[in-house]
């Protein structure tokens, strides 16, 4: 008993703690090994003063988060937000969707759900009808089993998913993305590991498409580039092509092997009709060529923190479509391991139809809830193109120099306004508006309220800084 008690006591937490202060003391900068061997504990990280990281220089915000960073800072009552993109009310609100609540009321209600893990490839009833709502419920790709989808963390995620998988998979590194683009695209194709190229898009001039240029461009990209195509709402620029301009883009790329990768973030939200926002890509992939398709839910359906989001790709053939899910998972494995449910839940619930549940009580309540959720899309849509068309009337009603019908002409959440940094910079300090550099603006930032301060301020920047 005595022996034991002495190992009790030399093996007890306050001996052990009374050795440890002995050797950290000062002039003391080792301990003792169990085999009776020095142990340095010189300092690698803070231990007596100083970081290894001190030497981290400080990052610049992100250029469209950090508008947002620098209107919180500021306690002007007249300050707005126009760089942020994402929906608000007339009030000035962040909305969240009738339908998402009765969806997330279903969802919580429900005794059999459980928190496990998706598999790596997500949900399977997300997966199935983000395809059918992107590429058609007709769509002969999906009936041949050409298609796989994966759920991804919004588009963000949705796009870097793809580009690791082109970038391990695809004999071509080159990317042409269109000039100019989200911000956040050659950060994630670089990263990635893909070697990223321009095309023209915009002209300044007409504040409309370049249409010439972009297909000159397309024409000297070498055969099997990949091209980033955005499928409807262009952002920054509020500019799309017409159906038959997409057609002319879909003939050069065919004819060159170019390899177009979709990024479709605003389906419903442009026009406020989900086919219509579609055409452009069903046309590429009516075609039986292949594509890459990223989606994203957080503008249609307001889940902008829920990141949910989509990648399909097109293949030639069921068997290419299997063997490259197969990979789709080695790259998501490593990267996240697995999505999250509820999003996907939400969206699954409100897309669901009388293919996935033949309960026709249920049924019959799940199109009502499909049904509503296309009502408040439609509604969300045409907020914003009322904006557009008030901000026109007001500019036209102050006699402010210039053409703004590019304003009326544009469609989605952003318009481009053409004001130049120095403008932008002009309204920031005297109107406390606040704006990405380039002078896009989110027409969901704005209402009734708002606009007037908002043309005053494009009024006298223009007329005082050239």
């Amino acid at each position: 008993m005595g022996n034991e008690n002495a190992r009790d006591q030399s093996s007890s937490p306050g001996r052990r703690l009374a050795t440890l202060a002995r050797h950290l003391s000062v002039g003391d900068t080792s301990l003792i090994s169990s085999r009776g061997e020095a142990i340095n504990t010189a300092p690698t990280a803070g231990f007596h003063g100083g970081s290894v990281f001190a030497n981290v220089a400080q990052a610049p915000e992100d250029p469209i988060l950090g508008v947002t960073v620098a209107y919180n800072k500021d306690p002007s009552p007249m300050k707005v937000n126009l760089g942020v993109g994402a929906y608000r009310t007339e009030e000035g609100k962040p909305l969240v969707l009738n339908v998402v609540k009765k969806a997330e009321k279903m969802l919580l209600n429900n005794p059999s759900r459980v928190k496990e893990y998706l598999p790596i490839t997500g949900l399977a009833d997300f997966n199935k009808l983000s395809a059918k709502l992107i590429f058609g419920a007709d769509s002969r790709a999906i009936q041949e089993n050409r298609v796989t989808t994966v759920q991804c963390l919004s588009g963000t995620g949705s796009l870097r998913v793809g580009a690791e998988f082109l970038a391990r998979h695809y004999n071509k590194r080159a990317i042409f993305i269109p000039q100019p683009t989200w911000g956040n695209h050659p950060k994630v194709f670089t990263l990635a590991g893909l070697s990223v190229k321009t095309y023209r898009y915009y002209d300044p001039k007409t504040r409309g498409l370049n249409f010439q240029g972009l297909l000159e461009d397309l024409n000297m990209a070498p055969s099997g580039a990949i091209v980033l195509l955005h499928a409807c709402a262009h952002n920054p620029t509020g500019v799309d092509p017409t159906l038959d301009q997409w057609e002319q883009i879909r003939r050069l790329m065919r004819s060159k092997s170019l390899l177009p990768f979709f990024d479709s973030a605003y389906q419903g939200f442009a026009s406020g009709n989900l086919d219509a926002d579609a055409q452009s890509v069903r046309m590429f992939v009516a075609d039986g060529g292949e594509c890459l398709m990223a989606q994203s839910y957080a503008k249609n359906m307001g889940l902008y923190g829920e990141r949910v989001g989509a990648l399909s790709i097109v293949c030639e053939s069921a068997d290419v479509a299997v063997k490259v899910e197969s990979q789709l998972k080695l790259v998501i494995r490593p990267m996240y391991s697995n999505p999250p449910i509820h999003g996907a839940s939400i969206v699954a619930t409100i897309l669901k139809d009388s293919s996935v549940d033949k309960a026709y009580v249920f049924l019959c309540f799940l199109r009502e809830m499909y049904r509503e959720w296309t009502i408040e899309l439609k509604a969300m849509a045409n907020r914003i193109i009322s904006m557009r068309q008030q901000l026109f009337n007001a500019l036209s009603a102050r006699g402010t120099p210039g053409d703004w019908s590019h304003i009326i002409k544009q469609i989605g959440m952003f318009t481009f306004t053409g004001l130049n940094k120095e403008q932008v910079s002009f309204m920031t300090r005297e109107y406390h508006i606040y704006m990405t550099s380039d002078g896009r603006i989110s027409m969901a930032g704005l209402n009734t309220k708002t606009i007037p301060h908002l043309a005053d301020a494009i009024h006298a920047a223009v007329n005082r800084i050239k």
